[in-house]
């Protein structure tokens, strides 16, 4: 178990105090792992593991607690025998029949500091804002960034060099578990083939009510097929039409929606860098974890160019900033990309094998005027920058502790 600290960093101002900790994030990104590690800081300070009340909502045994009324019974219940400040660690709590009701009752009834973790967007919807509003503070959990694969890696196979650990990233992605599957490729693809299926039917279907289940698997392919490529509703609608499969662009956008809410596609917007303006047409979309795709589709190496787009994209939110797509005229910048006021442009190509392909990637940042840095990442080893335009190999920008 690696300690992740980038999260532990932010999350650690609010643990003991009375704020709702909220972690959401794809099913199997390590929500389970971060409470755990919570709990490790709890006992550093003092505090008696004695005080912990731990539930995982998944978990059979714990069938008889999924209602408001049956939770806060028992949680009252077990309170009175701890005695003192009670630590609730509530794990998918989404499976809990009206569970805003219970955490917000629990949190006036009782002295205790209260997490808990989610797979769906929707949690920080709907009646949590009614009933929790400005009582919670949520925390997105990835899955693995290159530098938290390459440091799990290296404890089942020490010594092993960046390049080759990145190669083994480009495949496999960043889920937690594949350490324990020693991160073999066969039994890694069994599990997160797996993984998708799970995703798909407890985390889109089911909570979405979805009837036409194989029209939703058509258009997880087609997004997953096209990731960081601008397209709109309409256009798969269109193209599932010449599929032989009608539907409407409307509930193209629902079925969108529900893998959006379920965290399996991150959306991002479009941006007139010169009329300063978000354009309403034609976002782009990245998976969760690109070793799902290759998984379940295949392709990524075919697709590097794409997937190598997506791991910088997962690695920019990953760090807090927002991202759009910049465009300038004709000419389209990879990622825009803004955090408490500072920006950064970067531009992501698999190899600047050609004079051509040098100019494009460059060339694109050619008429913004601002003194922001601006990068161009690829897999290149030799450093090809220019004009105050920094390139980067992908290994040492996703590496790089910050961009100036």
């Amino acid at each position: 178990m690696i300690k992740r600290e980038s999260y532990m960093s932010r999350i650690r101002p609010f643990i003991g105090n009375e704020l709702i900790k909220v972690l959401t994030g794809i099913r199997r990104s390590g929500k389970s792992v971060m409470l755990n590690l919570i709990q490790e800081e709890l006992i550093d300070r003092g505090i008696d593991p004695r005080q912990f009340v731990s539930l995982n909502f998944e978990n059979m045994s714990n069938a008889h607690l999924c209602t408001a009324t049956a939770l806060h019974d028992e949680i009252l219940q077990l309170a009175k025998e701890i005695g003192g400040k009670v630590y609730l660690f509530f794990d998918e709590i989404q499976e809990v029949a009206d569970w805003e009701k219970c955490i917000n009752s629990i949190r006036v009834e009782l002295d205790c500091d209260l997490y808990i973790t989610g797979s769906n967007a929707k949690l920080l919807s709907g009646e949590l804002a009614t009933y929790l509003a400005g009582r919670y503070v949520e925390f997105v959990i990835y899955p693995f960034s290159f530098g938290e694969f390459m440091e799990l890696y290296r404890t089942v196979y020490p010594g092993t060099a960046d390049r080759q650990c990145f190669n083994q990233y480009l495949t496999l992605g960043g889920m937690p578990y594949l350490s324990n599957l020693r991160y073999d490729e066969v039994a890694s693809s069994q599990y997160l083939r797996d993984l998708f299926n799970s995703v798909e039917l407890k985390d889109i279907v089911k909570r979405n009510n979805i009837r036409d289940v194989d029209m939703l698997e058509r258009i997880i392919a087609y997004i997953t097929t096209n990731i960081g490529t601008t397209f709109s509703s309409t256009a798969i609608s269109k193209y599932l039409k010449s599929e032989g499969r009608s539907v409407s662009p409307e509930t193209v956008l629902n079925y969108i929606k529900g893998c959006v809410d379920a965290f399996l596609f991150y959306p991002v917007k479009r941006q007139d860098l010169q009329g300063k303006k978000i354009l309403t047409v034609n976002e782009k979309y990245y998976v969760a974890d690109h070793g799902i795709r290759e998984a379940v589709f295949g392709g990524n190496m075919k697709d590097i160019n794409l997937v190598l787009e997506n791991i910088v994209y997962m690695e920019l939110i990953r760090r807090g900033y927002s991202v759009t797509v910049g465009k300038v005229s004709e000419k389209e910048i990879d990622f825009v990309c803004e955090v408490r006021g500072r920006k950064l442009y970067v531009q992501v190509s698999y190899l600047l094998a050609s004079q051509e392909t040098i100019q494009r990637e460059f060339g694109v940042f050619s008429s913004i005027r601002d003194n922001f840095p601006k990068y161009v990442v690829t897999m290149d080893e030799l450093d090809m920058s220019r004009d105050g335009i920094k390139h980067c190999n992908i290994r040492d920008f996703l590496l790089a502790e910050e961009w100036n």
